[in-house]
């Protein structure tokens, strides 16, 4: 039996409420269970020095916690001087992700900036992050139509993200923090809205996984995120 009684294949409830800044083009609070991240995609008209004049634009993150988003407050990664090496692995594991859904010649030569800031956590921030980030995106690209900004399709494709691990021998979808710090195997999968990989993060947090026992995650992933695109495209119809 899992902590919260969930079924294996059950998400947490998952609700995407967009428009929750009002100066951002884009945002979206997106809530796992009681994992709740505020998501907001900032149109800006530069570019990376190594991108000026080669016609397509960029899409890039940056992630962060608040002090009491945990059970203990957390320092401020700004009062140490530096982001953590976890900090800097997901918030690149995000932009990456969101590349993949964009066009970005179509784009044009802009960049648009996608923050996340974790304001509770209860595990899956970072599957959390992108699956909300992508309605934040829609909603700064359809800002940018509006305006007649670009003339073409930017978005590609949808990308969601969910988590996956083995409790007390079970593969089971979207673990919260319980599950994940007693899981045997840990893995994160982000994918397209038509099934496509984008990224896989599996570990063995005790036992080593088989090969039948990933394809049961991954099974489980298609699942999860299949369901979380129809949530993105529900929330941004």
């Amino acid at each position: 039996m899992r902590p919260s009684r969930r079924a294996p294949d059950e998400l947490r409830a998952v609700s995407l409420e967009r428009g929750v800044v009002k100066y951002a083009e884009g945002s979206c609070l997106v809530k796992f269970g009681d994992t709740h991240v505020l998501v907001t995609a900032t149109l800006e008209d530069r570019l990376p020095p190594w991108l000026k004049g080669q016609g397509r634009g960029w899409v890039t993150a940056e992630y962060g916690m608040l002090p009491r988003a945990t059970l203990e407050r957390t320092r401020r990664e700004a009062s140490a001087g530096k982001q953590n090496g976890r900090t800097v692995e997901i918030q690149r594991l995000i932009g990456r992700s969101l590349r993949t859904a964009i066009d970005l010649e179509a784009l044009g030569e802009r960049q648009i900036t996608v923050d996340c800031d974790v304001l509770q956590a209860d595990g899956g921030t970072r599957t959390a992050s992108i699956t909300g980030a992508w309605v934040a995106l829609a909603d700064c690209i359809k800002w940018m139509k509006s305006r007649n900004m670009i003339k073409t399709e930017v978005l590609r494709t949808n990308v969601a993200a969910i988590s996956c691990g083995i409790y007390n021998g079970t593969p089971v979808l979207d673990l919260d923090y319980a599950e994940d710090s007693e899981a045997e195997t840990d893995a994160n999968f982000v994918m397209t809205g038509d099934g496509r990989i984008v990224e896989v993060q599996g570990t063995a947090e005790k036992t080593p996984f088989t090969e039948a026992e990933f394809l049961a995650l991954m099974a489980l992933a298609r699942k999860g995120v299949g369901r979380l695109v129809d949530l993105q495209k529900m929330a941004v119809a």
